[in-house]
């Protein structure tokens, strides 16, 4: 018998991703700041393109290390953007230190990054119960005031939309399709 996952799973790399990591619940602030950073590379692209792209990404980005990130100078930067292994976006590369600065404050300020972004949704993943690919929103208004929140605390390519991906992507919210496999709560698999 054939597993039924949700639509957008096509590819390879896609159907890995949706199994394995979509919507389970991210509580390590590394795996945090590296979907903040590849969502907003994702930013106008698919997030197939940025799955292709992960591993350069990690490279690139010192894996994922927040404090690391932050001390990088423009001449690092200036390297980054000749690595056809990335999305060489200058603004989308930029932000990645000016995130990496903004996160490590919100660490600071709440012990973990984790514990600031899980109150957005009062510490409890939000099953979206979906029964369409249609009736998953863009945006919800969780998004929206994380989105806004992020930006009140200097982080860029933060936009509600993009939140919601990341928001879906660490499992604050379970947008699997009720019919899919792996729409248990919490992420557990059916």
């Amino acid at each position: 018998m054939d597993l039924v996952r949700c639509p957008w799973a096509k590819s390879e790399a896609m159907i890995a991703y949706h199994d394995k990591e979509w919507g389970v619940p991210v509580h390590d602030d590394r795996v945090h700041f590296e979907f903040l950073i590849l969502e907003g590379a994702q930013a106008g692209l698919t997030w197939e393109l940025i799955l292709k792209r992960r591993e350069g990404y990690r490279k690139a980005f010192a894996e994922f290390d927040p404090a690391r990130v932050a001390r990088f100078t423009p001449a690092r930067l200036a390297k980054i953007l000749t690595d056809p292994g990335i999305i060489r976006n200058r603004q989308k590369v930029a932000s990645a230190v000016t995130n990496a600065k903004a996160f490590l404050a919100v660490q600071k300020e709440f012990g973990s990054f984790d514990a600031y972004v899980w109150r957005f949704v009062d510490g409890r993943q939000i099953d979206g119960r979906r029964k369409a690919i249609g009736d998953i929103p863009a945006k919800t208004p969780e998004s929206d005031a994380l989105s806004k929140d992020l930006k009140k605390r200097g982080f860029s390519f933060v936009g509600s939309t993009i939140c919601y991906a990341y928001m879906q992507g660490i499992g604050l919210v379970n947008d699997h399709l009720v019919r899919c496999f792996r729409h248990a709560p919490d992420g557990r698999r059916s």
